[in-house]
């Protein structure tokens, strides 16, 4: 619970990516802020949204330009009249304290560095660092100097802020909702059952999966889902594995509820991954999890402690590990055992708690 001295802070979250579109910045946004909601604390959420109707109540900027960042499309919102609302609404209400994610991301990060009034909490992100990155990080480096907390979801996030923007950095990871995953129907299925959920992009690894799937005994279903630059062309040339079947964009209902039924969750990404929340929903629906052995899920989960982890673009080894996971019954029941035991260290609530004791800190120094 928040502590009396929270309620009637008034607090602007700030994402600059869009909520239209799935990704692991906005979902941590949203349940972030949910969570905070829930322990009393108002919260005004800003966000490009792209024509999105949410379930939660939020300012919606815009629609977002599409950019090439990291290995993926970032739906960021750079559109004049979005940073304009940005602004005004920024200057015009009183805020308390304002809770900045990606700070070095341009558009919506760059006008709140600008706008702000009030102290601000940052969360970092992003992990990799790229020229262009670089160069709008030296130019905005001076700004970041108004930001009060810096947090970083992992130490490869860390890693990065600091190399572009400087300062010092206190890890704090995502946090997944449990009880979301955890609890509620389980999707029927037939047999063996592995879930690939992510954006068709080259970086996740997909392809690296689909390579694999003639490797694995044909009984084994895999379940496809989530959209992308790369879905058309993907589905075109593995069009011939019948035991694939592509689900598109889930809702989180569903995505939930088809992670509690696989028995197997893959995630075969090839960099660019500063944090494995998808890893921490997978365990906290005692679901094994296989993943590539790269340092954004290296945090999270351990090899054969929490998950089985192989070399990235390994489609052999991909597939060996997928089929000693649907026949290794006493390591598949420590893995998931462990890793329940690990999802547990982030629940979104005690995350949400840290940020607001952070929140807290700020409004004191501002007085």
């Amino acid at each position: 619970m928040a502590s009396p001295s929270i309620f009637g802070v008034k607090v602007a979250v700030v994402c600059p990516y869009s909520l239209g579109f799935p990704g692991g910045v906005q979902s941590q946004v949203v349940a972030l802020t949910t969570a905070m909601r829930a322990n009393g604390v108002k919260v005004d959420l800003f966000a490009p949204c792209d024509n999105l109707i949410p379930p939660y109540q939020m300012v919606c900027l815009g629609p977002s330009l599409r950019l090439r960042a990291n290995g993926s499309v970032a739906p960021t919102g750079l559109r004049p009249k979005t940073l304009l609302r940005l602004f005004k609404y920024l200057r015009s209400t009183e805020y308390d304290v304002i809770h900045l994610h990606e700070p070095l991301a341009p558009g919506p990060s760059l006008v709140t560095l600008i706008a702000a009034r009030a102290p601000i909490v940052a969360t970092f992100h992003r992990q990799g660092v790229s020229t262009p990155y670089r160069l709008f990080g030296r130019i905005i480096r001076p700004m970041t100097q108004k930001i009060f907390r810096r947090f970083a979801v992992s130490p490869e996030a860390a890693k990065t802020a600091t190399a572009v923007a400087g300062g010092s950095y206190e890890i704090l990871g995502n946090g997944v909702d449990l009880k979301r995953f955890a609890e509620g129907p389980i999707w029927q299925k037939e047999g063996p059952t592995v879930l690939f959920l992510g954006r068709h992009e080259s970086r996740k690894g997909l392809e690296v999966l689909l390579r694999a799937v003639p490797m694995c005994d044909p009984s084994i279903r895999f379940w496809i889902a989530g959209d992308g630059p790369e879905s058309t062309e993907l589905q075109r040339k593995y069009a011939g594995l019948t035991n694939v079947e592509w689900l598109g964009r889930l809702s989180d209902a569903e995505a939930a509820s088809r992670m509690r039924a696989a028995d197997i969750y893959v995630a075969p990404s090839l960099f660019g991954e500063s944090f494995g929340v998808v890893l921490l929903e997978a365990m906290a629906a005692s679901t094994l999890v296989v993943a590539s052995d790269i340092d954004g899920y290296r945090d999270v989960a351990r090899n054969l402690i929490e998950a089985i982890l192989v070399p990235p673009g390994d489609s052999l080894r991909l597939a060996e590990a997928i089929e000693t996971g649907l026949s290794d019954t006493r390591l598949v029941d420590e893995l998931v055992n462990a890793g329940q035991k690990r999802a547990s260290e982030f629940s979104i609530e005690e995350i949400a708690r840290r940020y607001i004791l952070a929140f807290e800190e700020a409004t004191r120094a501002n007085i």
